[in-house]
């Protein structure tokens, strides 16, 4: 827990005990923070993974959150809230490759299908390996020779 911040079981003791002053919503970019006022203290409430204060995105969520534990009666202070309008470059990124593999597995599946029909097609005429093979062979030493005219 980030110092100077109270967590849930902490907050649940003290709503318990009877012994909060007061509780403060105040807003912030993109949501809303939880100071508890106890004894000669305020500390706002922590986040129970990251340890860091608590932003609660939406009002009613909070709201519900505070009721849940206990808390009916708090003040709000909006002055500093604005909704979050910060993109998230690492989502938009996330994104965009999600779509590109999207688009390269449809493209692949078509060229597989279509390849599948061509196989199963009575009319497709087949090439033995040798015959490529030998082909292949010819013109790689066609290509040899010309470039060994362009050298001279």
């Amino acid at each position: 827990m980030t110092a100077g911040t109270i967590d849930h079981a902490t907050l649940s003791r003290l709503v318990e005990a009877g012994a909060l002053h007061a509780v403060h919503v105040v807003g912030k970019t993109g949501g809303w923070s939880v100071v508890i006022r106890y004894g000669k203290v305020e500390r706002p409430l922590a986040a129970q993974r990251s340890r860091q204060v608590r932003v609660f995105k939406r009002m009613d969520a909070l709201v519900s959150y505070l009721t849940n534990v206990g808390i009916s009666r708090f003040d709000v202070d909006a002055a500093g809230y604005a909704p979050e309008t910060a993109l998230r470059p690492d989502r938009d990124a996330a994104l965009r490759l999600t779509h590109e593999a999207a688009e390269y597995d449809k493209w692949f599946r078509e060229q597989v299908e279509e390849a599948i029909r061509e196989a199963d097609d009575p009319n497709t005429v087949w090439v033995p390996h040798e015959v490529v093979e030998e082909e292949m062979a010819r013109e790689r030493s066609e290509l040899l020779g010309l470039l060994k005219n362009e050298g001279k």
